[in-house]
């Protein structure tokens, strides 16, 4: 067994901005406001022999500042630990909040810890996380969402769509889901018709249908030979997910919002789902995210993972049945490396662990950030409570 421990955990509050408002179906219906910036929670790892260890998780429109408050309460009950016992430094860190909950900004704030432990050691293995994990193939066919929003008028839609099959990405994914139901339908239909039959398309309704609505709209869209249709229901109704999968013949894809392992195998066990769409960040990182293709194998699912392409394109490779990786270009400036997209898929990086490194315009958005060292450590507090 490896001996080695943690010395020092950074954390640091990154905001991203977006160059034009993103909306979608919450925001045509009063739930949300549009999309201006994403928040990031940056993690990083180094060990007493040298090793380091990145990841991310991260928050949209609101809680990004309990994200953060949650890592700093976290990171210091890392120092002194062997960055080798994963399983167990999850276990601890998601221990120190179960007063507050197991989901949520708490698993979120853990995953951030977790991805870089497992970046950590697949650097330290020399391989890329992939091929720690078990990879079956060294690509993954991939879809883009971020040109496909519905603050996008259909012609520029159209338009970005064409640009991501010109750029070798595989599928296209729109938004759907506006209170005026024939708006969406023209929509799908003008892009299936300036994309033709042969081009992978995804529709996504963000939660905003009824089971009657989703089982109409189900039906008028099965002409169009969709990939899947995306959180048709509320993310939590899986009895309704269930019966609406009975009823289509197009694939029905959810699980993004879900924020644990039992949330999805609720899912799962009842059949609710044909393309299981966990997200590594949301469910607490990439050791329970492993748990879930676990039961979504078992159950022959295939899988999408949601956004955070640079953590799934691993994961995705690892799965044993079919699967899908998200492409959100919002997310390059992040990086000082670039995924390799062509021939409609997203290929693994050769480059150890996840292949990636946080880039100085990525440090001038930082917010706010702290390091915790041995010499920098919150003293345990006694109670008899």
């Amino acid at each position: 067994m490896v001996n080695d421990r943690i010395t020092s955990a950074t954390v640091s509050l990154v905001i991203l901005p977006l160059q034009k408002p993103a909306s979608d179906a919450k925001v045509l219906t009063g739930k949300q406001k549009p999309l201006s910036e994403v928040a990031f929670l940056f993690a990083e790892i180094q060990s007493e022999e040298g090793h380091e260890g990145i990841g991310y998780s991260y928050a949209l429109r609101a809680g990004a500042p309990a994200l953060y408050a949650h890592a700093r309460e976290l990171a210091p009950a890392l120092i002194g630990e062997n960055p080798n016992d994963i399983q167990r430094i999850w276990s601890k860190l998601a221990w120190l909040g179960q007063s507050v909950g197991r989901s949520g900004v708490t698993a979120q704030a853990v995953a951030a810890f977790d991805v870089a432990l497992w970046d950590l050691k697949a650097k330290r293995a020399r391989l890329p996380l992939a091929q720690l994990l078990g990879a079956h193939r060294d690509s993954v066919p991939c879809y883009n969402t971020s040109g496909g929003y519905l603050s996008t008028p259909i012609d520029e839609l159209i338009t970005n769509a064409q640009a991501s099959l010109a750029a070798g990405i595989g599928g296209i994914k729109i938004k759907v889901g506006q209170p005026d139901r024939r708006l969406d339908l023209s929509r799908v239909a003008a892009v299936r018709s300036a994309l033709g039959d042969d081009v992978p398309l995804m529709v996504d309704a963000n939660q905003q249908w009824s089971r009657t609505t989703a089982i109409r709209m189900g039906l008028a869209l099965e002409e169009h030979g969709l990939t899947w249709i995306e959180e048709p229901l509320d993310a939590y109704d899986a009895h309704g997910h269930a019966e609406l999968a009975r009823q289509l013949a197009t694939p029905i894809a959810t699980g993004e919002m879900l924020t644990s392992t039992a949330d999805h195998y609720e899912l799962i066990r009842r059949g609710a789902v044909d393309f299981i769409q966990p997200d590594a960040p949301r469910v607490g990182g990439i050791t329970p995210f492993l748990k879930i293709m676990a039961l979504g194998e078992q159950a022959k699912m295939d899988m999408a993972p949601h956004f955070a392409m640079e953590i799934h394109i691993h994961l995705s490779a690892a799965y044993e049945l079919d699967t899908w990786v998200e492409h959100f270009d919002w997310l390059e400036p992040l990086f000082d490396e670039r995924l390799e997209i062509r021939g409609g898929h997203m290929h693994v990086p050769s480059r150890h662990g996840l292949g990636f490194s946080i880039s100085e315009q990525a440090r001038s958005w930082t917010v706010t950030t702290d390091t915790f060292t041995d010499t920098h450590r919150l003293t345990p507090q006694h109670s008899n409570a």
